[in-house]
């Protein structure tokens, strides 16, 4: 595909002086493979767009040997002869095969990735989902494109919640299981931690005193305390990452950053753009319009999330010299990561417009809001289970015979879920219901990897075909050549974007033309160049259909 994109952008570059043209995709595929708006040119050539277009069609056809130029109003459509195209597209695809659609633009540039971030002693809810799955297919798209990712789990390991949490074990820990069952024992302890605080002022002053113990520094039984919860947390964590295939670079609390916090606030101070209200050290951000201003230590002394956040992107910068640093977080934290970003702003560091907040939107239930004080949470290791449960009972239905059912039940339901958070956009709400999720019709996880698994079959069947290719029978697969020859730039533009759904979109629409073309054009049977050119576009689409769903988290069975 590229050989004739260049192809096209030459003799474009060559009419109208224009370098690098930028060619766009029809909507209508019957309309052409690729399209250039002559709107660009209207100023320069003071003619209507339309007329330009006419113009230089012509001028285009005598430049181009495989490709034909034809002007439909404003624009330049372009067709590639088909047989050249599907050769060209599809022997790529299998010289490159797992690496197709890779590239190594990314080289020498760093990114790093702030994602998941789960609070220590509370559950991992759906509602932890969204930044686990969009972040890691945010870095696996970086990482096809050669850059080197850095992904952190930035976990929620510090705050005054963890003088509450420890108050609580002290109080009511005997009650409630640890040790065997440790994150709903949190849980509880969370939940009547908050549901008593109103009534017993001791308990605040002992959650309060603890903060204190713990921001002091001093290894006593309050630290000690806390290290337990996290080494108990991350243990369960990590069971539910592995299902999900999900790893980080570095786990790092914010804790972690708890030594440089002094250094990070010197920093801020001598930057000149603090000040003191009310006793506490804040940063102005009005002139930026009616943005609160940035609260870096309180009265008592006591840090901030800010202040924790500002330490790790300094630290971050430092350390890497990132060329982007990603953090994906929901929509509820912008303001939060505008002040950040502000503060960056007024300090005039030159590297401020890498951060970028990835942000995305909520993820509720049908009763309401989430709310761990209130213990109204969905578990996700909880919705992992129903929905591999859900895969294995369709599977004995349909297949009962099928080898390895649980691991495939396992690999279908996970993927079902995850599919289902990155196949819109990030930013819009999602309204969680499991029906929806497990549902394996329509545009789902399980309905493109039944596709990949369908693929897979019609290749076991038809074995080696020792024939050359007729490539003029796949005229009527011109749809599902043109998405193949687009997927480098698929993942290009998802990459750029930090939008795992364009990626989705993609396998989406990739996935219901291979099906309707299957169901029309038979592949076996035919005569040996027929099958063998058939089966070559069967094997290239499985081929980007699994690329794509490994990058976005989701595996690919053969079998269903």
């Amino acid at each position: 595909m590229q050989t004739f994109l260049e192809e096209i952008r030459a003799a474009i570059e060559a009419e109208t002086g224009i370098e690098s043209p930028k060619l766009e995709t029809p909507r209508d595929p019957a309309m052409g493979d690729v399209a250039f708006p002559c709107f660009i040119l209207a100023k320069e050539r003071k003619a209507a767009p339309p007329k330009i277009a006419a113009e230089l069609e012509a001028a285009l056809n005598s430049r181009m040997e495989r490709v034909t130029a034809k002007a439909t109003g404003p624009y330049l459509n372009f067709t590639i002869e088909r047989a050249a195209f599907a050769e060209t597209v599809l022997s790529e695809i299998a010289e490159h095969g797992p690496c197709y659609g890779t590239s190594a633009e990314g080289a020498g540039q760093k990114i790093v990735i702030d994602f998941s971030s789960p609070n220590i002693a509370k559950p991992m809810s759906v509602g932890h989902l969204r930044s686990t799955v969009i972040g890691a297919a945010i870095q696996r798209l970086h990482d096809a494109l050669g850059y080197e990712t850095v992904g952190i789990n930035h976990i929620g390991d510090w705050g005054s919640q963890f003088g509450k949490l420890v108050a609580a074990v002290n109080r009511y820990g005997n009650t409630v299981d640890l040790e065997g069952d440790p994150i709903p024992a949190l849980l509880a302890l969370y939940v009547r931690y908050h549901e008593e605080e109103e009534g017993d002022p001791a308990l605040v002053e002992e959650a309060r005193e603890a903060f204190r113990e713990l921001e002091s520094g001093v290894d006593g039984p309050v630290r000690q305390t806390w290290r337990k919860l996290t080494e108990l947390s991350l243990e369960e964590f990590g069971k539910i990452y592995s299902r999900l295939g999900v790893s980080f670079d570095l786990i790092r609390g914010e804790a972690f950053y708890e030594p440089h916090l002094d250094s990070t606030v010197d920093r801020v101070v001598a930057s000149g753009v603090t000040e003191e209200s009310e006793g506490a050290l804040v940063v102005d951000l009005s002139s930026f319009g009616k943005i609160p201003p940035c609260l870096l230590r309180k009265t008592d002394g006591t840090t901030l999330y800010a202040t924790r956040d500002l330490a790790a992107v300094f630290h971050r910068w430092e350390e890497f010299g990132f060329t982007r640093a990603l953090y994906v977080v929901g929509g509820d934290q912008r303001l939060h990561f505008r002040q950040l970003k502000h503060v960056l702003e007024r300090m005039e560091l030159d590297w401020e417009s890498r951060v970028e907040h990835v942000s995305f939107g909520m993820m509720r239930l049908p009763e309401g809001k989430m709310s761990t004080r209130k213990g109204r949470v969905v578990f996700l290791d909880d919705v992992l289970d129903a929905a591999a449960a859900e895969a294995s009972k369709v599977i004995a239905e349909k297949n009962p015979d099928l080898t390895d059912r649980d691991a495939i039940a396992e690999t279908v339901g996970v993927g079902a879920v995850v599919f289902n958070d990155l196949k819109r956009e990030r930013v819009k709400d999602i309204d969680f219901r499991l029906e929806e999720v497990l549902s394996f019709e329509g545009d789902t996880g399980p309905y493109v990897q039944y596709t990949h698994a369908r693929l897979a079959s019609i290749e076991r069947k038809a074995g080696e075909v020792d024939a050359p290719c007729e490539w003029g029978v796949l005229e009527g697969a011109a749809g599902i050549l043109g998405q193949l020859g687009r997927y480098p730039e698929v993942l290009r533009s998802a990459a750029r974007h930090a939008e795992p759904s364009e990626l989705t979109t993609f396998t989406l629409s990739l996935a219901r033309d291979v099906n309707s073309w299957v169901a029309r054009e038979r592949v076996l049977g035919q005569s040996p160049e027929v099958t063998a050119a058939r089966l070559a576009l069967v094997r290239g689409a499985r081929q980007v259909l699994g690329n794509s769903l490994a990058i976005l988290g989701v595996g690919a069975p053969t079998e269903m």
